[in-house]
């Protein structure tokens, strides 16, 4: 199987706006958000879905999944924080943060075809990092 994206990110083979790391997991920035503070959510095993996660990588994730969804709470002060697992961008199992305060925050979409706004990224990154 080739490294998906998420692997080279882990390995630093693709730069990131990296929120927090474990033995398990990595957590960081996606480069379009829906809102500011969208965070990816990794296993640093690399399975296609979520659901076929072993049981240890699975539980690992959704540890992280708390953990960094509870300080994007605090941190940017908003009410919500959204779940997502979708599974089809990239082969590499992932789950999506989206803090929010209202439902059109929740479902919007982030300018896939737009350039990243790397300062901004930065900042955030920065005021988010555990």
């Amino acid at each position: 199987m080739n490294d998906s994206l998420f692997t080279k990110i882990i390995n630093g083979d693709i730069p990131s706006y990296k929120i927090y790391e474990d033995d398990c997991t990595y957590a960081f920035l996606d480069i379009h958000p829906q809102v500011p503070g969208h965070v990816l959510v990794v296993p640093k095993t690399q399975v296609e879905f979520v659901w076929d996660l072993p049981n240890p990588d699975y539980q690992a994730l959704m540890t992280t999944v708390r953990r960094v969804a509870l300080h994007l709470r605090k941190q940017l002060l908003t009410p919500y924080v959204g779940e997502k697992i979708i599974g089809v961008d990239v082969p590499h199992a992932h789950v999506h943060l989206i803090p929010f305060h209202s439902v059109t925050d929740y479902q919007a979409s982030g300018d896939q075809a737009a350039e990243p706004d790397h300062d901004a990224l930065a900042v955030m990154a920065e005021k988010l990092a555990l």
